[in-house]
């Protein structure tokens, strides 16, 4: 009877302990903490609207050199490749022929001034002589007449003269603007000016530069929206040398088309970027980055933060009551590694970056300031994707002293 009384209380006593270690297990597990994910705060302010494009680097003034009178020419004056001034001679041309011509207008005009001066004295007898009627008036219509056109034989004997100078000038080919000369178009000793102007050489204005490049019309009309509907005005243009570096000097939009190629629907936009150094070169490719304006009241998050659906884009949120909340967004464009995201969101918001598949809507999560991947100091929660957080690592142990606890009592 003893034996049986110590075998119910033994059972008894088992069954005590198995129901307390079962309820222990169930009561952790139900008291499980809430995920550990990565979570950035964000805050609205002005994002730059930047746009990644490629132009071509064009003179700001280009000046044909030509020849404006026949001749052979002599002699190239300038150094090519050289600097100029506007005025410096680069050229001569054989004037012999031209001064020829000068002497020859410089006669004709002297000629012209003795027929005219004698006319002028008939005609001032004529004046004198018809009041006593001792000329008649017809007489005196002529010499007026004969007067008048000495006159004009002058006039037109001193325009051939200016003429002649000129021509005896363009004999000496000098530079319209200052810029870099180009190489010479025509050797020494050939003939030149001959029914039409014969280019000598060209002359390139290179500070400042042009570049030009095209913007897409679906780009411009997103710059637009994201501007709210303003203009893109004097925007800043960054040139990207060939190495990768960054060109010191930025640029300034100064035109913008308002016709669309209709063979690349895009429209023609252009920059003017200093050049004192002279490094960049007339006909080079550049890459450029395009600062269109400033988007206000935007958010920058982490590209890995956005999730898509049939929906749109969205963002996982941890709201204030500490549950995670989805919120649809606006996001047109990247920057960087993040998204701009024009609305959907709240300041002070804190965006899951890190742990997106351990969430759902609804449910609690215990945000950590997020690090991006291989910058998350030791301790601190992975980024997404790289392993469990320490919330849910420490549990399967649990899980298993509780699992074993029964049996080393049994």
């Amino acid at each position: 009877m003893v034996k049986n009384s110590r075998a119910v209380a033994l059972a008894a006593a088992l069954a005590l302990v198995l129901s307390a270690c079962g309820g222990g297990e169930e009561q952790a597990q139900g008291q499980m903490p809430p995920p550990e994910v990565g979570v950035v705060t964000v805050q609205p302010g002005n994002v730059p609207l930047e746009k990644d494009l490629v132009g071509r680097l064009a003179p700001y003034r280009s000046a044909d050199v030509r020849a404006r009178v026949p001749g052979v020419l002599q002699r190239r004056v300038y150094e090519e490749g050289s600097d100029v001034k506007a005025g410096q001679v680069l050229f001569r041309i054989d004037p012999d022929q031209l001064q020829a011509s000068l002497g020859q207008a410089q006669a004709s005009l002297a000629a012209a001034k003795a027929e005219y001066a004698n006319a002028k004295a008939n005609a001032d007898r004529a004046r004198r002589l018809a009041p006593e009627r001792f000329v008649s008036q017809s007489d005196l219509d002529n010499a007026l007449a004969a007067e008048r056109s000495a006159g004009a034989a002058v006039q037109q004997a001193e325009a051939a003269l200016d003429n002649a100078r000129i021509s005896l000038g363009y004999a000496t080919v000098t530079s319209p603007i200052d810029g870099r000369a180009n190489q010479q178009q025509v050797t020494e000793g050939a003939l030149v000016g001959q029914g039409s102007p014969t280019l000598l050489t060209t002359v390139d204005q290179i500070d400042p530069l042009y570049v030009n490049f095209s913007m897409s019309v679906s780009d411009l009309d997103q710059a637009r929206r994201a501007l709210g509907g303003r203009e893109t005005g004097d925007a800043d243009v960054q040139v990207m040398l060939p190495d990768g570096s960054q060109y010191e000097h930025p640029g300034k939009l100064d035109f913008s088309g308002n016709v669309v190629d209709p063979a690349t629907g895009a429209v023609a936009l252009r920059a003017i970027v200093p050049n004192p150094e002279r490094r960049l070169l007339p006909g080079t490719y550049v890459t450029l980055k395009a600062v269109l304006g400033q988007q206000a009241g935007a958010f920058l998050v982490p590209q890995a933060a956005l999730q898509r659906d049939d929906r749109g884009p969205f963002l996982m949120v941890i709201g204030a009551d500490g549950n995670v909340v989805r919120k649809d967004v606006v996001a047109n464009r990247t920057q960087g590694s993040d998204w701009v995201i024009g609305s959907g969101l709240e300041a002070g918001d804190q965006v899951v970056v890190s742990g997106l598949q351990r969430v759902q809507p609804g449910q609690p999560a215990k945000g950590t300031p997020w690090q991006p991947e291989g910058s998350a100091p030791e301790g601190q929660a992975p980024a997404a994707g790289e392993g469990e957080s320490p919330a849910e690592a420490p549990a399967a142990p649990a899980d298993d002293a509780d699992a074993a606890d029964p049996a080393e009592q049994g």
